[in-house]
């Protein structure tokens, strides 16, 4: 055997595996993957039902803003198509969703189920919620001064002066100006 043969050989292995692993993920037999079906074989109206409700259940790889039921990329038609064909042979919901999920990975569900990460992408957004709240509340009860309560009779009067001579001076100076009271003294007060 040549080297050439030895080549020509390894490609076309190389193809045979390429392509039965695109056929195990463009439409193999789910049989392979998830089982023998387990429901009713659907046909007529309620298969387009029950295709538009499965289909709407997971993502387009194309266009992964969109469900497979609403998506127009030809992948989309496609996948919609195989679970037609899967309800119509009697596969129920858990195993297409499965099936699917084998194929493209956890991603293709657009509600991935609760279970090892999930959990957070779930949980994350309350989490997160709540500790905003209490990040906020303890950030306002800090900001609230502490009220003290002041005694009415322990408040200075308006003929009250510092005990300080200069600052006195300066008090009664201010309110002579301020207030056109003579000597810095309100009217009525005593000397």
């Amino acid at each position: 055997m040549t080297r050439r043969h030895a080549f020509l050989a390894a490609v076309v292995l190389l193809a045979a595996s390429a392509a039965t692993a695109q056929e195990k993920a463009e439409g193999g037999d789910p049989r392979g993957v998830v089982g023998p079906p387990k429901g009713q074989a659907l046909a007529g109206e309620a298969l387009l039902t029950r295709t538009e409700d499965v289909a709407g259940l997971l993502r387009c790889p194309v266009c992964q803003g969109l469900s497979v039921a609403d998506s127009p990329a030809t992948m989309a038609v496609n996948m919609k198509a195989q679970v037609r064909e899967m309800l119509a042979a009697g596969y129920e919901q858990e195993q297409i969703l499965a099936y699917f999920e084998h194929s493209y990975g956890e991603f293709v569900r657009l509600q991935p189920p609760l279970r090892g990460v999930n959990w957070l992408v779930w949980l994350g957004p309350l989490l997160a919620l709540a500790a905003g709240g209490v990040f906020v509340t303890r950030a306002l009860s800090a900001r609230r001064p502490a009220a003290v309560p002041a005694e009415p009779s322990a408040l200075p009067g308006p003929a009250t002066l510092p005990d300080d001579p200069e600052l006195a001076r300066y008090v009664r100076r201010v309110r002579e100006l301020a207030y056109g009271w003579p000597g810095g003294r309100p009217p009525g007060s005593e000397a």
